[in-house]
């Protein structure tokens, strides 16, 4: 088994990189179900320690990918999404389906329309770091919105209780 087979494997999000259209939907969605999926057998620690280890291996990944495909950031390379939905989930105080799709839903958002900073890191960070950074903050909002998204939903019945009976 060849390193090159290795690295495109993970770089592509074990092929869902190379899925038409929209393959960082696609792999933002495999990455959604492994989140699921890990959930059932390890602690937040774990998952932790996981993203951490899959953003420093992807600077990586995503450095050797670009070398042999002499592209800045391919789209085809979905790691980054990977990673970076994964860093958003980590903010949920709920790991249920419904929190875990709408952060889903988000990250996708942050990550397509690049709002500030993120199109300053996609435009100026190279190399692999700048393949893996831009997702991460992407990553970063989305979790933020869906944690204030849950504060404010389970806050709502409570302040609507206290405001009518006083």
């Amino acid at each position: 088994m060849s390193k090159h087979w290795i690295i495109s494997s993970f770089a592509l999000g074990f092929g869902t990189g190379l899925m038409k259209p929209a393959p960082g939907t696609w792999g933002s969605l495999l990455a959604a179900i492994i989140f699921v999926l890990l959930l059932q057998w390890f602690s937040f620690d774990f998952l932790l320690f996981w993203v951490i280890f899959a953003f420093v291996g992807g600077v990586w990944l995503c450095d050797q990918f670009i070398v042999d495909d002499k592209h800045q950031d391919p789209g085809e390379v979905v790691w980054d999404e990977m990673v970076g939905f994964w860093f958003a989930c980590l903010f949920l105080p709920d790991n249920s389906l419904f929190w875990v799709m709408l952060t889903f839903v988000l990250f996708r958002i942050f990550d397509i329309s690049k709002p500030f900073p993120i199109n300053r890191i996609d435009r100026h960070v190279t190399g692999g770091l700048g393949i893996m950074l831009d997702d991460m903050v992407a990553g970063l909002f989305a979790g933020v919105f869906s944690f204030i998204a849950y504060c404010v939903y389970h806050q709502l019945p409570d302040l609507y209780i206290k405001n009518f009976f006083t």
